[in-house]
Formats: structure tokens, sequence, C-alpha cells
């Protein structure tokens, strides 16, 4: 498989579970399946929508290519309907959690690749594959008015900056493209996904009284 192939697939698979958890916290918030769509939609897209934006490829990637905007709505869709599904076999917010973690590790990779592609700095490029992965989820819990992830103490935009990280080092070191990608793309879901079996987390200040 090409390089260029694995990025399509991943690109994706970033989408549609991103947009799948937001459909399913659509669900939960209780929307109806088009208000769930507009939020599995924005949460797909958002994060490369943003990167693209800053690193001035416009038209925007999914007004050239609308295959993403129904990878988006199916994953939102999805997500909404099998909502009922998920809370039998777990509970709908475990669900909701893991789907966004696999979108984050995944998007973060893309992000830092595009952030290169753009011959922007690797610094830029680390920026941009945290911002990838981490604004469309916090636009979708801006929408239903929850606390963002990124912006409570949760491991969350640190793992997808460790996996940025690691892509653009590999790159830089000239490794395999394909394992690097893969390779940071696991780092950033191992992390995640630890902080949300071991409560991994940042020190919150605690203020006095």
């Amino acid at each position: 498989m090409s390089v260029e192939t694995l990025f399509l697939w991943l690109d994706y698979a970033g989408i549609g579970f991103f947009a799948y958890s937001g459909g399913m916290l659509g669900a939960r918030k209780a929307l109806d399946p088009f208000g769930a769509a507009i939020v599995g939609a924005v949460t797909g897209m958002g994060g490369g929508t943003l990167r693209d934006v800053l690193l001035g490829e416009l038209p925007v990637y999914w007004i050239e290519e609308p295959n993403y905007l129904a990878v988006a709505l199916g994953g939102a869709l999805l997500g909404y309907f099998t909502s009922p599904w998920a809370q039998a076999i777990a509970t709908r917010r475990a669900a909701l959690i893991w789907a966004d973690a696999i979108g984050l590790s995944v998007f973060c990779v893309i992000g830092a690749q595009a952030g290169l592609a753009a011959g922007a700095h690797w610094t830029i490029a680390l920026l941009t594959g945290m911002m990838s992965a981490a604004f469309g989820g916090l636009l979708r819990d801006i929408i239903v008015n929850d606390v963002p992830l990124i912006l409570r103490e949760d491991i969350y935009a640190l793992a997808a900056l460790a996996g940025a990280a690691a892509y653009v080092a590999g790159i830089a070191l000239g490794l395999n493209p394909s394992l690097v990608t893969l390779g940071s793309a696991i780092l950033a879901l191992v992390l995640r996904g630890c902080a949300i079996q071991f409560k991994w987390s940042l020190p919150a200040i605690k203020l006095g009284e």
C-alpha cells in the first residue's frame, strides 16, 4: 500500500470515528437525526478545516472532495442510531470517548503530515497535528454545551502532540513513512487509551476557599 493510499484511508477512518462520536453525543443529548448529523459532520471535519485554513490550502479538502462529507454524515448517523446498542453493552459515554480517541490518534498524524507537506516549520507541523486532532471535538462539545475534553485535566491534547511529534521526528530521521505513520498514530492512541483506562491526568491547580 502506498503512503498516499494509507493517508487516504486513515483520513476516512479519522473522520468516520470523530463523526460517530458526534452522532452518539447527539443521541445522548436527545437531538433529532438532522441535529446529530450536523454535530457529527462538524466533529469529523472541523479539525481538518481549521488545518487547511491555517495552511492556506483553499478551498478546504471536503469542498474539493465531497466523499469526505458523505463519510462524516454516514458516521454521524451510524453513531446516532447505534447509540442504544452501545449503551446496552457498555455506556454511551465510554463508546463516545473511545471513538474520539481513535479519531484523535489518526488526525494528529494527518495534521502533522499536512503541515510538513505545506512546507511549514516542524514546530508548526506539531501545532497543525494537535489542532487537527482536537478542534473537531472542541466544536462538538461546545455545540452541545459540554465542557470540552481538551479543557479538562485529562491527557488529551498532550496525546495528540506526542503523536504529531513522533511523526515529525520519524520523517526527519528518514524512517519508513508508512511505519512512522502507523507507529505515531498507535502511540497517540496508547497514550490517550491509558489516560482513559487509568485516569491519567495533568494536575489541576487547587484554589483555596
